[in-house]
């Protein structure tokens, strides 16, 4: 089974409250996330590998750590992945950006897939899928699929803002070697699919529409 990661560092904590409140204009809810993303990409990098590479200082030769962040790429599932895009690269700029364009059918609650663009090379690519909510998860269970069925990245992690415990059942189930990066599992779904107490439809409050 993969592993639940809960990034409770109490910056992400309290950034996510501010954003959690009805009040905070799209400004605010869009910056707040960007600044978010960057502190989630700390954490969900912590394992990437390192190799030695040799530079010179002002005062000597020496061997030093650096990360191939070439080889790392972000899929975002649109549109509200795209969200945590420009924080995260704040952190990896070498980061490739592939996405996933997924609708969820308002009767059915399941994926419907209109896009799919990816960096070339994927099989030597560790991949971030992104997405702010895994609700039913499954938009992130497919989206993994597609990845795997079309790709074959090196391995592949989920990073959400919140999730609910159903959410995080299904994609466990269905892809127990994706490990998920979430700053909240929250209480329930309700009977439309939306996280409680959740923030609302993120897509919304990113992009200002309704």
């Amino acid at each position: 089974m993969s592993t639940l990661h809960l990034i409770d560092h109490p910056l992400v904590q309290h950034k996510l409250t501010l954003m959690r409140r009805k009040e905070a204009s799209t400004n605010s809810f869009r910056r707040m996330l960007g600044e978010l993303s960057t502190l989630m990409a700390y954490e969900i990098t912590r394992d990437m590998p390192l190799s030695d590479i040799e530079i010179e200082t002002p005062l000597e030769t020496m061997t030093a750590k650096v990360i191939d962040g070439k080889k790392l790429v972000l899929v975002s599932i649109l549109r509200a992945g795209n969200g945590f895009l420009d924080g995260m690269l704040n952190v990896v700029p070498g980061a490739r950006i592939g996405h996933i364009g997924l609708y969820r059918d308002p009767e059915t609650l399941k994926p419907v897939e209109y896009y799919f663009k990816m960096p070339e090379n994927m099989g030597e690519r560790d991949a971030i899928v992104v997405d702010p909510m895994l609700a039913t998860g499954n938009s992130a269970v497919a989206a993994v699929q597609q990845l795997k069925d079309r790709c074959s990245p090196k391995s592949i992690k989920f990073m959400c803002l919140l999730a609910a415990p159903e959410g995080v059942k299904t994609l466990q189930a269905a892809h127990p070697d994706v490990d998920i990066y979430t700053a909240a599992v929250d209480r329930e779904l309700n009977d439309h699919g939306y996280i409680l107490p959740g923030l609302g439809d993120a897509g919304d409050r990113i992009f200002g529409t309704k």
